[in-house]
């Protein structure tokens, strides 16, 4: 940024502290730093309108304006010709960044815009891009010429300009990213760019499996795991999306499991309450499906999320409470989903043949869910003496690299493109 010095202007006021007022404000809200900025420069230049402009093409856009009572002119979001205006030919040297009267300048007065509106005084530097290349222009002009501009003004304009630019380029790397992300997971949407790992979840009493849970395994380059692809879809509000996705393929492996089997699916609160999971079960064996969904994520809208739950439960399928124990939310949101299924975080389950702090609150959660019907899936079982334990505390069924490790597999019939 220009060095702004602190000699006053015509006007008499110290530009620096217009400075730090503008960086005072929330620096989240670009729009709020860029018409502040014009705000500033339009009165400490003493004139009628100030705007940020964006080059489209042969026009250019009005992004952001500070003209009050002149908003019929100049408007956020109209746009104008590049060759009716003064733009061009700043940035080409054929007029001068600060023009003090148009009167003075043979080239501005050829120009129709300069008698239309009229425009007697105009100030304008160009707002530029990382590369060098030109965005637009942060403009000022008056009806009434201005004598009294002079270089410290121009200089001024340039500090506030590049205030502007910051926020500016900021955004665009913003919009960018944003692009970038959604580029990557429409492309894993479109080629189905996943795995499906299916691992046995274990009757401890007799051990038969009673199911599957259908765990999702990304497969572009460099590898990420799978909470990381959903939270950056959620980024760009594509998370639900690509949950439905996943849930579609892991379905497909339901009609290959023994009849006596049942497919669990993770699913978020979020995506349940808007009503996208019953379109994938409306065709399906929902009795062999239990829908899962983390104790510690957020219930935005409880009672729609209530609505769904009860519509899946009608057609048959089971709701489970996944990582019970190990969230913020603990206890409440069990009680609020009255779920069917409660499935012990693996933190909870490492360990407990040797530590009474786990084996008391595991006991407890049995306690809770054969007051309230449900059953317990142990989670993250790795050894014989913690499958051992979980027994003896009446815990029905287990999963975990001890009973089974998770493993790729295709739905029946897919072909996978090479």
């Amino acid at each position: 940024m220009n060095t702004v010095r602190t000699e006053k202007s015509h006007t008499g006021l110290p530009p620096t502290d217009g400075l730090l007022h503008v960086l005072n404000v929330d620096s989240g809200d670009a729009d709020a730093v860029i018409t502040s900025s014009l705000t500033f420069v339009r009165k400490h230049l003493g004139m009628e309108v100030a705007y940020l402009s964006e080059f489209q093409g042969d026009d250019f856009v009005f992004r952001a304006v500070s003209a009050p009572g002149f908003e019929d002119l100049v408007q956020v979001g109209g746009t104008m010709p590049l060759d009716r205006v003064y733009c061009r030919h700043i940035l080409e040297g054929r007029l001068p960044e600060l023009i003090p009267d148009t009167a003075d300048q043979p080239f501005a007065q050829g120009i129709a815009i300069t008698h239309d509106l009229p425009i007697r005084s105009h100030v304008s530097v160009p707002i530029r891009r990382p590369d060098g290349s030109p965005y637009g222009m942060f403009c000022c002009l008056s009806r009434e010429p201005k004598s009294g501009l002079n270089p410290r003004d121009l200089e001024v304009m340039r500090a506030f300009a590049d205030v502007s630019a910051d926020q500016v380029n900021t955004r665009l790397s913003r919009e960018a990213e944003r692009r970038e992300t959604v580029q990557m997971v429409e492309r894993v949407l479109d080629q189905s760019a996943f795995d499906i790992a299916m691992q046995p979840i274990v009757d401890i009493a007799t051990g038969r499996v009673a199911g599957h849970e259908a765990l999702c395994r990304f497969t572009p380059d460099p590898y990420r795991p799978p909470n990381e692809w959903f939270d950056l879809a959620a980024t760009v509000d594509l998370s639900q999306d690509l949950e439905c996705r996943v849930i579609a393929r892991a379905l497909e492996f339901l009609p290959a499991l023994d009849p006596d089997q049942y497919i669990s699916i993770n699913i978020s609160p979020d995506t349940l309450a808007a009503g996208r999971l019953a379109p994938l079960l409306q065709d399906g064996p929902n009795g062999r499906v239990q829908v899962e969904v983390t104790e510690h994520a957020v219930i935005a809208d409880p009672d729609l999320f209530a609505f769904e739950a009860a519509k899946l439960r009608r057609g048959g399928a089971r709701l489970a409470v996944d990582d019970a124990g190990a969230g913020y939310s603990g206890l409440q949101q069990i009680i609020r989903l009255r779920p069917d299924v409660i499935k012990l975080d693996m933190s909870l389950t490492r360990d407990i043949d040797s530590d009474a702090a786990r084996r008391s609150l595991a006991a407890a959660m049995v306690k809770f869910a054969a007051d309230t019907s449900a059953g317990v899936v142990a989670e993250g079982v790795e050894t014989r003496a913690e499958l051992d334990t979980l027994r003896r505390l009446g815990v029905s069924h287990g999963q975990g690299y001890y009973l089974g490790r998770p493993e790729i597999r295709q739905p029946p019939g897919l072909i996978r493109s090479a």
